[in-house]
């Protein structure tokens, strides 16, 4: 009978104590999970396996340690009450950083690693930014990424800006957790309701004063907004001010500080015309409207008893324990896959482990050989003798699990199994992989695997899935670096940035008749430590030329004729700037990968970190690819990013991953980069790398970026008087961070399996997608001006065939009776290419329009085949006719009275002032 999880939970959890059942329905969330490799589960109303993690840059102090449990004890009870008694934290994990003191009360992590913390405690971005806040790549309802806060935040530094911690750990929870969006807008704070000004705020029924600070020659005063003439809202840089006393409850996702917010927005209360992101994202649904809706509140009931506080465990991060588990089964004779496993293993060995890792390898055919035990990597020698253990001979059947249990052997020699990571590499079918399934799960060791080829056992994933490892896929095309790029991803889940192995390209290409490969490589100043340039090539060592910036010619690559390969390890720090190399060669396959790690302790290197939004697609599910590029906390705006997807044949698709704001795209300029995938050419496996090329044409740079998170409040009423908060801090323009550099890096971003993909032509079973960024405004009271992101045919490809424009006066009336709203002409708009810009002008027709009016508009798609996208964002105008004001009407002249400079007639001295300053005026002066 074939293995199933499921059934055998009830056995398993009989058989255990709590605890050991716990850690299993753990492994079966993992198995059960999309991409994320969060291990948070709800079991019984209380979240469990949340891991908050410390940065290692940030200072030994224990006090932050406390500061992290009162924050999570504080939250508990307040998310209680926030969800109708449903939810409570449970069990959370804090990740110590290596280099702080041990205690006996710390214990290695199991499956808990910095890449997959939920929180990240770090120093902030630039200094005084303590914006805790939550990343969101996908749309409304999908979970977010990572909560972020600062020692500052947990410290009570910034209680009247954001209020107490435990309620901020709650707004940015509702993020992460459930996908729901915050209800201000730094970027509009007010807006026009049946005529009325109003501040954008959830729920409406928050009282406060609309006022602006007014600031010359160090003083300071608050006065009453006035009006802009043109928008007929209230002039730039008015605060809406709350006050400190309230009595209405919701929302949490609008200001939490307020004392009496103890309730997310319903759909009762909830304020549907705020223009927040919250409305544009979930199509005006409420916050509670969307966490009713999610997973979580499906499987849970409300509780009858008060729940237990939280309980901590406290994990410190240990030396990396590595273990190599190679097939080499005579499958891997074909296509030349043993020699390219050893070329992607010795990068591995010889440059992406970190310095201090523990290292060792097994191999397996039918049985398992251990080459190595574990050896601690302190110099070249460690590293040069383990390339020597890779196996030359492929022979003999695939026995998977043989291989794991040695390599669990091997760790055990010297250390726990726990926290330990297994790179598995196989290209056979094993039917017997899942007999091992439970070892895995209790050996807290975390499992990357990589499929290299068609028919690698396709259970292999599991094996990643169920302990939050890496899934890699390797096809036999050689130019495509599939399998050296899978090695080069595995840098520590665990280790500082300043360690890590950061890939700066990676190209392959077929050579004929004395060809050339040409191109360059940008070392920019983040990075140039340990650079390496590896060649490899498929028969012939071909002719390699490598120049510096400075067009020195580098000589001394080390040549391994057996592996095929060669490579040049640039000492000290590579220079900064543009490195050139050309490669020749006849008949034969080259290859080209360039490493490096950061240039500098302090200031972070740029990264670009891939990923897929599932490890499984069903067509006609499109797939949405993601690349976050970042410098530490800081986005890098405006970069070049190409994903390459390979599928199970080979054939590869280009995809420009676009950080617009449309389409796959949640947030303009967050720094995340993402495009949908629908061209699906097969079933199987398909493996993602991006590239990225940034600063070129001044087009990078870095900024603070609005964030999801909790509102800044600028400052509260107390007793009648406005009390001003410090301004929020802006970015130091000095800062080096901030400095626009050149930059390339490559990223592997795992893999997914499709299934379900018809023989071809494949049909069109794609509509266009949704129209996120929709705006309108009026130009001279009487037309209307659209703006929006184009669609396409296919999601966000190609060109969608009509657009639907629709208005009405009532906001729900045009969400919910969408095709009986009025009809606008659009007989002369012709979209355009997917991701060009769209711009639509018309007038009302067939609808009172008049000062004071509010009109909504929403935008559908619909492609040749007729499939329809869903409705856009709901955008609004609102008609403002400014007042005509009165000419002023001037006085009748009179004549002016001889005036005696000698008088001394009251106030005459203002007079003579006047006359000396104005010369000729005339006055209407009463003299008494």
């Amino acid at each position: 009978m074939q293995y199933s999880p499921k059934r055998e939970i009830k056995v398993q959890c009989a058989a255990m104590g709590s605890f050991k059942c716990s850690v299993f329905i753990l492994v079966l969330h993992l198995l059960e999970g999309a991409v994320s490799k969060s291990l948070i589960q709800l079991n019984n109303n209380g979240y469990e396996g949340i891991v908050i993690a410390i940065d290692p840059n940030v200072p030994e102090d224990e006090t932050l340690i406390q500061q992290i449990k009162d924050m999570v004890t504080q939250a508990s009870p307040y998310l209680f009450e926030a969800t109708e008694r449903r939810f409570y934290f449970k069990k959370v994990a804090i990740l110590i950083p290596e280099k702080w003191k041990t205690k006996p009360e710390y214990v290695r992590p199991k499956l808990e690693t910095y890449k997959n913390a939920d929180v990240l405690v770090a120093e902030p971005t630039a200094p005084g930014n303590d914006e805790p806040y939550t990343e969101q790549m996908g749309n409304c309802g999908e979970k977010g990424e990572r909560i972020h806060f600062t020692p500052d935040f947990l410290a009570g530094k910034k209680l009247a800006q954001y209020g107490p911690q435990g309620r901020v750990f709650v707004h940015e929870w509702a993020h992460l957790r459930w996908g729901v969006y915050d209800e201000y807008n730094n970027n509009q704070k007010f807006y026009f309701s049946n005529g009325k000004r109003q501040a954008v705020r959830c729920s409406a029924d928050i009282t406060g004063k609309n006022v602006i600070k007014k600031c010359q020659g160090g003083s300071c005063v608050t006065k009453s907004c006035k009006l802009d003439k043109v928008t007929g809202l209230y002039e730039e840089g008015c605060e809406f001010i709350p006050h400190g006393l309230q009595t209405v409850k919701a929302s949490i996702m609008f200001a939490q500080s307020i004392d009496s917010v103890v309730e997310f927005c319903t759909e009762k209360n909830h304020n549907k015309e705020a223009p927040n992101l919250q409305n544009q994202k979930c199509n005006l649904r409420s916050t509670w409207e969307v966490i009713s809706d999610s997973e979580d509140f499906k499987k849970t009931t409300p509780m009858t008893t008060q729940p237990p506080t939280p309980t901590f465990s406290l994990l410190q991060i240990g030396q990396r324990i590595v273990c190599l588990v190679l097939d080499k089964s005579g499958s891997m004779a074909n296509g030349d896959r043993l020699n390219r496993l050893n070329q992607a293993g010795k990068l591995f060995l010889l440059q992406t482990v970190e310095q201090g890792s523990w290292v060792g390898m097994v191999t397996f055919d039918s049985v398992a050989h251990v080459q190595s035990e574990l050896i601690q990597i302190n110099s070249d020698v460690e590293r040069n003798a383990l390339t020597r253990s890779l196996p030359t001979v492929a022979a003999g059947g695939t026995s998977i699990c043989s291989g794991l249990r040695s390599a669990f052997a091997v760790i055990r020699k010297k250390y726990s199994t726990d926290g330990s990571e297994i790179v598995l590499l196989t290209d056979g079918e094993d039917n017997t992989i899942s007999s091992c399934f439970n070892e895995v799960k209790q050996s807290g060791a975390i499992i990357h695997t990589v499929a290299l080829g068609p028919s690698a056992a396709k259970e292999l994933e599991e094996l990643s899935k169920m302990t939050g490892g890496l899934q890699t896929y390797a096809s036999d095309q050689a130019q495509n670096n599939g399998l050296i790029d899978a090695f080069g991803a595995l840098s520590s889940g665990n280790g500082a940035d300043s360690q890590r192995s950061i890939q700066l390209e990676s190209k392959g290409l077929t050579l004929q008749n004395n060809q050339w490969m040409n191109g360059t490589v940008l070392v920019d100043s983040t990075v140039g430590k340990d650079t390496l340039f590896l060649i490899t090539w498929t028969k012939q060592p071909p002719k390699i030329l490598l120049w510096d910036p400075s067009k020195k010619k580098q000589d001394g690559f080390v040549v391994d004729a057996n592996t095929k390969m060669a490579y040049l390890q640039i000492p000290g720090t590579a220079k900064v700037g543009i490195w050139s190399y050309s490669l020749q060669a006849s008949s034969q396959t080259l290859t080209l990968t360039v490493t490096s790690r950061p240039s500098s302790a302090t200031v972070p290197p740029i990264t670009v970190t891939s990923k897929i939004n599932k490890n499984t697609g069903k067509f006609p599910s499109a797939m949405i690819v993601y690349a976050k590029i970042h410098q530490g906390a800081s986005p890098i705006l405006r970069a070049t990013v190409t994903a390459i997807i390979e599928s199970v044949n080979g054939k590869t698709v280009t995809l420009e991953l676009l950080d617009n704001g449309a389409g796959a795209d949640a947030t303009k300029d967050d720094g995340v980069y993402s495009r949908y995938f629908t061209a699906y050419n097969a079933n199987g496996r398909y493996s993602v790398k991006v590239w990225a090329l940034g600063g070129i044409n001044a087009a990078s740079q870095r900024l603070i970026p609005q964030q999801n998170g909790a509102m800044y409040i600028p400052g509260w009423i107390e007793n009648g008087e406005v009390n001003w908060n410090p301004p929020r801090p802006e970015i130091n323009k000095d800062d080096p961070q901030s400095k626009q550099v050149c930059f390339s890096r490559t990223s592997s971003g795992g893999s997914f399996v499709a299934s379900g993909v018809p023989q071809a032509p494949i049909p069109d079973l794609f509509p266009p997608c949704q129209i996120t960024d929709l705006k309108a405004k009026i130009h001279g009271y009487k037309f209307i001006n659209l703006t929006w992101t184009a669609p396409g045919d296919d999601y966000d490809h190609g060109r969608a065939h009509k657009y639907i424009i629709r208005i009405s006066a009532n906001i729900l009336d045009l969400r919910d009776k969408f095709n009986d709203s009025i009809q606008v002409n659009t007989s002369d708009l012709i979209p355009k290419e997917a991701n060009s810009e769209e711009v639509f002008v018309f007038t009302p027709e067939n609808i009172t329009f008049e000062n004071g009016t509010d009109l909504f508009i929403a935008v559908q798609a619909v492609d040749k085949a007729n499939l329809k996208s869903e409705i856009s964002n709901i955008a609004r105008v609102s008609l403002f006719i400014s007042p005509e004001i009165p000419p002023e009407i001037p006085s009748p002249s009179l004549p002016c009275p001889e005036i005696n400079v000698n008088s001394t007639i009251p106030g005459l001295h203002i007079l003579k002032i006047m006359w000396k300053w104005l010369g000729e005026l005339q006055l209407s002066v009463a003299l008494g």
